[in-house]
């Protein structure tokens, strides 16, 4: 058949998002750009390039009944639950025993569902380019993004020599993939122009992906073998709780990518962000002139470079700088913009402390 599959990447709990994100609704299931969720808004992502009824979700099986009913367009048993969370490798190998067991040759265009993307025309043209790619069953294709600032909260991949075009957009080999770096490392990742932000965005054939979780993953490879068997019938269910806690907890990147050598990447600038922190999310907004991005109603003198989200309250600040500031009526975080990165610490201590309720 040869089609082409959506696979929404949808189980993370979006801690580095509270009090926002809760651990009944995390951050993909929430509306940060206007009214369509992050799940919704990626979804719409796909419309034009596949069928609704050829796009999965991987998620919690906490999460089906929301995924549910914010993308009812998508057949309910294209709504994969895993029973625990083990990472992206076990994730994109669920979806992929699910999808071949349909289509065994068909193309998996695999995103996570709660990155930001400014202009969806020319993001559709990559994929597009991607799945030309991809279709030959060779490669295996990663979107990089080119970066704009020396950051240090993304991965990167190093490209190398262009192995073509397709749809008239160039593609490359790449070289090496890199854990996120220090500030000077990243200063000189930008200043060389032959890296690229990782996107953490997929495309690849369903076969060949199996391949390579069979060559380099032999112990996923088993569990989903197991699995796969099951799909369809009675037991699946069951079978899938039983292998799946079993299985090893590794990202795609680590498990497959870094050392694979069929590998391709797309330069791309689309407006990108993987909306991983409050700070990301405060580059959209609207800027006052002292810096500040506000999400709230009240006075702020001598406020400068603040990020204040407080929708339902009025709030009031006066001589400070740099701070994020967030308010979702029961509770309220106030940190240093530059440890936003660091707020999963403050979820884990509220845990320990007995604050469940906030969570």
């Amino acid at each position: 058949m040869d089609m082409i599959y959506g696979v929404i990447l949808a189980g993370g709990t979006g801690e580095r998002f509270w009090p926002l994100s809760r651990r009944e609704s995390p951050k993909q299931f929430l509306p940060l750009f206007g009214e369509r969720t992050m799940l919704q808004l990626t979804m719409d992502k796909l419309k034009g390039l596949l069928d609704a009824g050829n796009v999965f979700v991987v998620t919690d099986k906490a999460y089906r009944e929301l995924v549910a009913m914010q993308l009812p367009e998508i057949p309910s048993e294209n709504i994969i639950c895993e029973p625990c969370g083990r990472d992206t490798a076990a994730a994109i190998g669920l979806a992929a025993e699910h999808i071949a067991h349909r289509d065994p040759t068909g193309v998996m265009v695999v995103l996570p569902a709660d990155h930001y993307v400014a202009d969806v025309e020319e993001f559709k043209r990559v994929l597009k380019a991607g799945v030309e790619v991809a279709r030959e069953g060779e490669w295996v294709l990663t979107i990089g993004i080119r970066p704009s600032r020396p950051e240090t909260g993304y991965g990167y991949i190093q490209q190398g020599e262009q192995q073509g075009k397709r749809q008239g957009i160039a593609v490359f080999r790449a070289v090496a993939f890199h854990e996120k770096p220090d500030l000077n490392k990243a200063v000189k990742y930008l200043e060389s122009g032959d890296y690229l932000w990782n996107s953490g965005m997929f495309i690849w054939r369903v076969d060949l992906i199996r391949n390579l979780i069979t060559r380099f993953l032999p112990q996923l490879d088993a569990g989903l073998l197991q699995i796969a068997a099951s799909i369809d019938s009675e037991g699946e269910e069951q079978v899938t709780a039983a292998v799946y806690q079993d299985l090893p907890r590794v990202s795609v990147d680590y498990g497959i990518m870094e050392k694979c050598d069929e590998v391709l990447v797309i330069p791309a600038t689309f407006g990108w962000d993987d909306v991983g922190s409050w700070t990301a999310l405060g580059r959209y907004g609207e800027v006052d002139q002292q810096g500040n991005v506000l999400k709230a109603r009240g006075v702020f003198l001598d406020t400068y470079d603040c990020l204040v989200y407080a929708p339902d309250r009025v709030v009031a600040t006066l001589g400070v700088r740099d701070l994020l500031i967030v308010d979702d009526g029961d509770s309220l975080l106030i940190c240093q913009k530059d440890r936003d990165q660091e707020i999963k610490k403050v979820v884990e201590a509220l845990r320990q402390a007995g604050h469940d309720e906030v969570i």
